[in-house]
């Protein structure tokens, strides 16, 4: 097998499609009464191991729990847990009988477990998030409404992941995957198993680099996401997905009504500028302002209704009556004859009493919170009407909705939607989230129906998503290619190239394109580093012997709720670069540090907070510099250090003095004084910037002086919050603490409204390496070309340059800069032309 076979089967291996780690069973061996869509659920899941099933209000998807359980139990032995919402264990007790003819069992401590009868338990959140029950007691556990772990908090679900991870048989149950919440998808799949959380992140999801956890999936990443999604997860909206009749199973209408009940616009009051308001409004972002709205009018919400119990078409009918807040309970109930609630501090018994009693249609009204009663319970027998004052909890109420709308529900659904015209900004926002809600089930229903249960086609599908072209431009001086950097090294020719400067991938922090053959395409860094193993030997054998290939890094922030340890940690990314290039044969040089600025990493990753640092220092760590590792390869004359092609330097333009800066650490010597704060209050930031950097490079450094500076720029409220002003600095050759940040091609391709690059090169950065590294007329190689920053510095500093890379888009843009940086380095300047005359 060649290396290209060697690395073509290395990629084919990334296909994220999830393993099978349970076994088959047939058909035969299910309970008779089954549904078909049940079985086939069954089936599937039990085969999977691990698995999620987000199945249609109706299907039966408590039935499916309970029968898988039933079945691994009889065939691997052991005992199995259903978590679910406190209210919902009834309605287990009951399906399990009636269905399954089998007795669940309700447990709160591990002592009840131990003394359970029956094989299959049921317990709620509370009791396995507090400790009382042990999960890898189990060989099967189901996570029933799964959802609800949203409300638990990102705590919670780091705890789960532990607590569950021994159980071999692991499942997630629940009709209403978030509207557009893909990391609860996500945190399903890293719960089961499937992928862990932060390499899913990476792979579907662009980030918003001034803000954290602001995710949008990848266009071109949808298709893939959801064909993934399946390879995992059963979207079942109805019987027909999986081919069987509907029969039975057609849900009724569903006929909203809006409700909006008149405000009084005088006490709108001011907005923020002293200026009158026209209207009362309520924002989705203003919380103070939406539970203003909330007190305001509720009375007249209440006396909406009322009338709406009271009209003609009403008055005999059961009604659910859907809240949020305990003062809507109080006033629901006192406003409304034989009207019930069920709400938190109720006694078990008496909420049981109330919830049967509606169910069977003895009970007229029952108010509740969708917190409470809104996910599990079947009301569609003796209800078919429901009340609901709206808010932004749109997963809550969506649950809601189908207590009674849902499949054996004989009558068309009326949903009464009540809310304030100072609320309408609420209420668009919850429509816009229900069509959401539809379009994702859509997608993933329409990908069982394309593929089948098994997604027996999804690999074949999947390789698509290798990259399978290639084109190339020359220039006069340069080459460009756009193809996996792997297999164009491959082509190259020995000791071709006279310097490497490459900025490779910070492991799978970043996909780059939608292809596997993506660097950042990987779950971990040990895969990262396996692709690596393709490229770096073959960057050793381009590059000349003697030179130098410069690697800039960067190291990794990891995010506790990733990793499961609480707080963010760093992944010391350059460290591993270092022992992978010595590895593979380079001698390891040292490396320049670059500082960044810690306050606009904050802003991108909230990992260093002063407010967080106040309460708790000891969890601070310091700002991510960024690395230019130098390796060399050894020249071929062992008995002399200089290699083959010497880099030599003209004394004429590389003084005695530069040589001594750029060798040499620095002293640093004091005498301006330090500015005063009228100074300062009366300057741009720039200029203090400026001032600053002027005077710490000619002073001797002072850690208090410099705090000094920067908190009386704080009261006096120009202390930037966004960006550090007075950053340190420093003139030693390895740490570049002038480098321009914003100094990148990506500012033209602002200018251009060109995609940015990810994570832009600094000019400044490959000007220096090339200067101190090569000489005119040397090729530079970048395998990881992005934009042709390296290939466009190179060109201006008269060198030839090779670049490939894999990002089509990228790659264009960069022939526009390179093509520019080659005719403005061959166009003669005005003494090119007096010497020419000369001669």
């Amino acid at each position: 097998m060649t290396r290209e076979q060697e690395y073509i089967n290395f990629l084919s291996l990334k296909m994220a499609i999830s393993s099978q780690t349970g076994f088959d069973i047939e058909k035969s061996e299910l309970t008779p009464t089954l549904y078909p869509h049940v079985k086939d659920t069954v089936q599937w899941a039990i085969k999977g191991g691990c698995r999620a099933i987000f199945s249609s209000f109706g299907l039966q998807k408590t039935v499916t729990q309970l029968e898988i359980a039933k079945q691994i139990i009889a065939h691997k032995g052991g005992k199995a847990l259903i978590v679910c919402p406190k209210r919902v264990v009834i309605e287990f007790k009951a399906q399990a009988k009636e269905h399954l003819n089998m007795d669940v069992t309700y447990v709160r401590y591990m002592t009840d477990v131990i003394d359970c009868k029956t094989d299959i338990m049921i317990a709620n959140y509370e009791r396995v998030r507090d400790g009382d029950i042990k999960p890898d007691y189990f060989i099967m556990t189901s996570l029933d409404e799964a959802s609800v772990l949203r409300d638990y908090g990102t705590k919670t679900y780091q705890e789960f992941l532990p607590k569950f991870s021994p159980v071999p048989y692991r499942y997630v149950a629940t009709a209403t995957p978030s509207p557009n919440r893909y990391k609860e998808l996500i945190h399903y799949a890293g719960y089961l198993g499937i992928m862990d959380t932060g390499q899913a992140l990476t792979r579907f999801f662009k980030r918003d680099s001034t803000k954290a956890n602001n995710l949008t999936l990848y266009e071109h990443k949808e298709e893939e996401f959801w064909l993934w999604m399946s390879t995992w997860a059963l979207f079942l909206t109805k019987p027909s997905d999986l081919g069987y009749s509907d029969e039975g199973y057609e849900l009724p209408d569903l006929i909203a009504h809006e409700e909006v009940v008149n405000v009084d616009n005088s006490t709108a009051g001011v907005n923020k500028d002293g200026q009158v308001k026209m209207l009362r409004e309520a924002s989705t972002k203003d919380f103070r302002g939406k539970a203003k709205e909330r007190r305001d009018n509720l009375d007249v919400k209440v006396d909406r209704i009322v009338e709406i119990l009271n009209r003609p078409e009403n008055k005999d009918d059961h009604f659910l009556i859907w809240h949020d807040l305990e003062a809507e309970r109080h006033a629901i109930c006192k406003a409304v004859p034989g009207c019930k609630a069920v709400y938190g501090t109720q006694k078990d018994e008496e909420a049981d009493i109330i919830i049967d009693d509606f169910k069977n249609g003895r009970l007229k009204y029952l108010a509740a919170k969708p917190s409470m009663l809104g996910e599990g319970l079947n009301f569609q027998y003796h209800c078919h009407k429901a009340i609901m004052i709206i808010d932004d909890k749109f997963h809550d109420k969506f649950q809601a909705i189908h207590r009674i709308w849902r499949f054996m529900q004989k009558h068309n659904v009326h949903l009464y939607l009540v809310y304030a015209e100072s609320e309408s900004k609420i209420y668009q926002d919850f429509i816009l989230k229900w069509e959401q809600h539809n379009k994702l089930v859509d997608n993933m229903a329409e990908i069982v129906r394309k593929y089948g249960l098994y997604g027996l086609d999804a690999q074949e599908k999947m390789m698509r998503w290798m990259f399978a072209s290639r084109e190339e431009y020359k220039g006069t001086d340069f080459v460009s290619v756009n193809n996996d950097c792997v297999l164009e090294a491959f082509k190259k020719p020995d000791n071709s190239s006279g310097l490497i400067i490459t900025s490779i991938p910070f492991s799978n922090h970043y996909e780059y394109t939608p292809t596997y053959n993506d660097f950042g395409h990987n779950l971990n860094n040990d895969k990262f580093f396996q692709q690596m193993d393709f490229l770096t030997p073959e960057m050793y054998r381009i590059l000349q012997p003697g030179r130098l290939a410069c690697i800039h890094v960067k190291d990794r922030v990891l995010f506790g709720n990733a990793t499961g340890t609480g707080m963010p940690t760093i992944d010391p990314f350059h460290a591993m670069c270092i022992f992978h290039y010595m590895k593979h044969g380079f001698e390891f040089m040292g490396m320049i540090t670059v500082v960044t600025d810690v306050v606009r990493e904050n802003n991108q990753t909230y990992r260093l907070g002063y407010t967080e640092m106040c309460k708790d220092g000891s969890k601070m760590g310091v700002g991510c510099p960024e690395y230019v590792l130098l390796f060399r390869k050894p020249q071929t004359n062992k008995s002399k250090a200089y290699a083959d092609i010497p880099v030599i330097k003209d004394p004429e333009s590389y003084s005695l003095a530069r040589w001594q800066v750029d060798a040499h650490a620095f002293w640093k010597s004091s005498g301006n004084t330090l500015l005063t704060a009228e100074h300062i209050a009366n300057m741009k930031i720039d200029q203090v910037r400026l001032l600053f950097k002027d005077f710490d490079r000619n002073n001797v450094y002072n850690y208090e002086r410099h705090v000094e500076i920067a908190e009386m720029m704080d009261r006096i409220n120009i202390l930037p919050r966004t960006f550090m002003a007075i950053d340190p600095t420093t003139d030693h050759p390895m740490v570049w603490d002038d480098v321009a940040r914003m100094k990148t091609l990506n500012t033209r391709q602002t200018q251009q409204n060109r995609q940015n690059h990810i994570c832009p090169l600094q000019l400044d950065i490959v000007d220096r390496l090339i200067d101190r590294y090569s000489n005119e007329g040397d090729e530079v190689y970048e395998p990881f070309g992005g934009i042709g920053t390296v290939g466009y510095c190179a060109l201006k500093k008269r060198r030839k340059a090779f670049l490939s890379e894999l990002n089509y888009d990228y790659w264009f843009d960069g022939l526009g800069y390179m093509r520019e940086a080659e005719m403005k380095a061959s166009t003669p300047t005005l003494f090119d032309l007096m010497e020419m005359e000369a001669v």
